[in-house]
């Protein structure tokens, strides 16, 4: 999607021009969308249109009110639910295809990292590497590292990025994640790797969740003098918190354009489970704002 060809001077320059690390997920519910946006019937059958107009809407005012965060995050299940191929229906795909097109178009030179959480084996691996950066034309990728190095590998290209689940925001990420082994936890096995492979490749981030600040404290302890980029989930609805994970980061002098702070739902509708509001927009810019300015970069020099 961007010219830039290093990943990481993509994050960089997109944080700058931001003036934050936030990254807005797009995590679309239909139910969650207000009612005059929404029609009758199932969301397969009018989908596309309805997720067009909504987040058509949400860009034209950010653009309109100057708001920008330094990255995108389109969860592609939240889309590829939507589908019914079938019934010849691919009512999610066609409205992720969209969405990222006005991505492209309101917000040049943002990264956006498709949250697919993908990995398997060679060629299949290889198959997910095109799905994310040949048919989305993603910036960057979640990836699982379970299957290990040659699972990884299919998707290290110098200007894209990977994710590497390392510490994940849900609570049952510690039953596997926080496993203790001859080497330390789980985590720290996957943190090493993604050390190596950084060192070796470039580009190679970690996703760890603000639910979990001890860990976060610790993988990002290990990261920092490496500068290894960050995916942080989990602020807002899940409980963590932006300005308790900013403290973390500015005390181990973390290179905090390389991080991004991911709020979803939080951000793509903050009503929750509640009928959307009749001020609903504004509702929205609101959350923007407000978790813009908690992960602002100035704020993070002052801390």
């Amino acid at each position: 999607m961007s010219n830039i060809r290093d990943y990481t001077m993509l994050l960089k320059e997109s944080a700058e021009e931001s003036g934050s690390v936030l990254c807005m997920g797009l995590d679309p519910v239909y139910e969650s969308i207000p009612n005059e946006l929404r029609k009758a019937g199932q969301p397969h059958e009018f989908g596309t249109a309805v997720l067009e107009e909504y987040f058509f809407i949400i860009f034209e005012a950010m653009v309109k009110r100057g708001f920008r965060p330094a990255a995108w995050k389109p969860n592609i299940g939240y889309f590829h639910q939507m589908d019914r191929p079938r019934e010849g229906s691919f009512a999610g795909s066609m409205a992720l295809a969209s969405v990222l097109d006005m991505l492209e178009e309101f917000f040049p030179d943002i990264p956006v990292i498709l949250d697919a959480k993908r990995g398997d084996i060679a060629r299949s691996s290889e198959n997910y590497a095109r799905e994310a950066f040949t048919c989305w034309e993603c910036d960057a990728v979640t990836v699982a590292p379970y299957m290990g190095s040659d699972s990884i590998a299919p998707f290290t290209r110098q200007d894209k990025g990977i994710y590497i689940l390392t510490r994940t925001s849900n609570p049952g990420g510690a039953e596997i994640q926080n496993l203790e082994t001859e080497m330390g936890k789980c985590y720290h096995q996957v943190s090493e790797l993604i050390i190596k492979w950084h060192a070796s490749c470039g580009s190679i981030g970690s996703v760890v969740g603000a639910t979990c600040m001890d860990e976060l404290r610790d993988i990002a302890g290990l990261f920092a003098p490496h500068s290894i980029p960050l995916l942080i989930p989990g602020v807002g609805s899940q409980g963590g918190d932006a300005s308790e994970v900013m403290d973390v980061l500015h005390q181990l002098r973390y290179d905090l354009p390389c991080v991004r702070i991911n709020s979803s739902s939080g951000l793509t509708h903050p009503w929750k489970d509640k009928e959307a509001p009749k001020n609903w927009l504004d509702e929205l810019m609101k959350a923007f704002k407000q978790l813009h300015e908690k992960t602002s970069l100035q704020q993070g020099a002052r801390r």
